[in-house]
């Protein structure tokens, strides 16, 4: 078929869209859990789907355990698009927990069943989906659109989406669109940073039965430490004139899904004791103690400036022989909100669903952050069910799979000068 016009596309597209569906289906079929499982199973099929298409496509990485595949399509010259996804998903864990098999990928009236229908197999199928769908109508593209799927973001992403922003694959991009899940409601144009901080306490070791009287208990001094551990939340972000439309969407969506007042991890430090560790027998008085605390960094706040409200925080304390290192370090990142790809999938969301989208900031991190750090436009917007999501029962909405593939298609026609 030949289409010169984006609603000639739109047709096409939406003549396929039970092929969406089913693409979606497979994907699930194929366990690609992560650390657990391998992606070669999956990744041996996207490739298989894009050559299949007309797509070429080449398999690169560093690590052939977790591999990435690209591809590209249009010419060299243009505006050029990145669209980026990853196919391994968290452990099924315990199949008792679960009403159906995970991996069934069985589809009933109104979704699809599985571990990784919104994380993010749906959004994956949802970019193959637009490509193939704009190399069959053998429209112009006044641009390009790589492709970038990656198997490792669930540990980390330093063999995927890192790796390939290292060695050039995002190189000379105007725009990235990670089809990570999002609801249809939202589009995420920004995200937390991250801090791990490591905080040590060092005691002196005696017979446990001497507790009090002889030597000195590492994890009480540490836990007068952590006592104090809220003051990092009185670090508060800041935020342009053009970033305060998108932090106003963000508190309310954090409110609305997480009740009255959750708003404020948006625009402060957060700060969770997620490990402990001290002691080595319950006899003896604990020399060391060390906790590890995630904090999470709003836009605008240096790592500096949480470096000193970690030292006021040890101060107030009162004890001595407390130390801290920060582990991980990830500042917070944001895409404009007038930039051409969130307007672009805005219009088309809206007019799709019929209600008001909204460009916000999330209070985790993804992906997204190494295209950002790139200086490239990125956005976060896919299908999903936020409820089992890393969890057990998860599902996508057909609903939703269908509209976020034509939202990709009418918004890559709008950035490729398809008129």
């Amino acid at each position: 078929m030949s289409c010169t016009t984006r609603d000639e596309v739109l047709k096409l597209a939406e003549s396929k869209l039970g092929d969406l569906v089913e693409l979606t289906s497979k994907l699930i079929q194929i366990p690609s859990e992560n650390p657990i499982g391998t992606q070669r199973d999956v990744v041996d099929f996207v490739k298989n789907y894009l050559t299949s298409a007309g797509i070429s496509c080449e398999e690169v990485g560093c690590n052939p355990d977790y591999p990435c595949v690209v591809a590209k399509i249009g010419k060299d010259d243009g505006f050029s698009v990145i669209l980026n996804g990853h196919v391994d998903v968290v452990p099924a864990g315990d199949r008792n927990q679960w009403d159906f098999d995970p991996f069934s990928g069985e589809i009933t009236d109104k979704c699809i069943l599985g571990r990784g229908t919104s994380d993010m197999k749906a959004g994956v199928a949802g970019v193959l989906f637009a490509m193939k769908t704009l190399v069959e109508s053998g429209v112009e593209l006044n641009g390009n659109i790589r492709l970038h799927i990656v198997s490792d973001e669930e540990s980390g992403g330093q063999y995927g989406s890192a790796w390939l922003c290292d060695n050039g694959y995002a190189e000379n991009a105007d725009a990235c669109l990670v089809a990570e899940p999002t609801t249809h409601s939202t589009i995420e144009i920004g995200q937390k940073g991250k801090i791990d901080l490591i905080l040590k306490s060092y005691g002196k070791s005696a017979h446990g039965s001497l507790a009090g009287h002889r030597g000195e208990n590492a994890i009480l001094k540490l836990g007068k430490v952590l006592e104090n551990v809220q003051m990092l939340g009185e670090i508060e972000g800041r935020y342009g004139e053009n970033q305060k439309q998108a932090l106003i969407n963000s508190k309310i969506i954090a409110n609305q899904k997480n009740g009255a007042g959750a708003g404020e991890v948006i625009d402060h430090v957060t700060a969770n004791v997620g490990i402990i560790k001290g002691g080595t027998r319950p006899n003896m008085v604990p020399d060391y103690c060390e906790a590890i605390v995630d904090l999470r960094i709003p836009l605008g706040v240096t790592i500096e400036e949480v470096e000193e409200k970690i030292k006021e925080m040890i101060a107030k304390s009162g004890v001595e022989g407390v130390e801290y290192e920060l582990g991980c370090t990830m500042l917070a990142n944001y895409t404009e909100i007038d930039a051409p790809i969130v307007e672009a999938i805005k219009k088309h969301a809206e007019d799709l669903w019929k209600e008001e989208v909204l460009p916000a900031y999330q209070w985790a991190s993804s992906d997204a952050r190494e295209y950002r750090e790139k200086g490239i436009p990125t956005i976060q917007f896919g299908p999903s069910n936020t409820i089992g999501i890393h969890s057990y029962n998860e599902t996508v909405d057909i609903e939703d799979v269908e509209k976020s593939g034509l939202i990709y298609v009418l918004s890559l026609c709008d950035l490729m000068g398809v008129k």
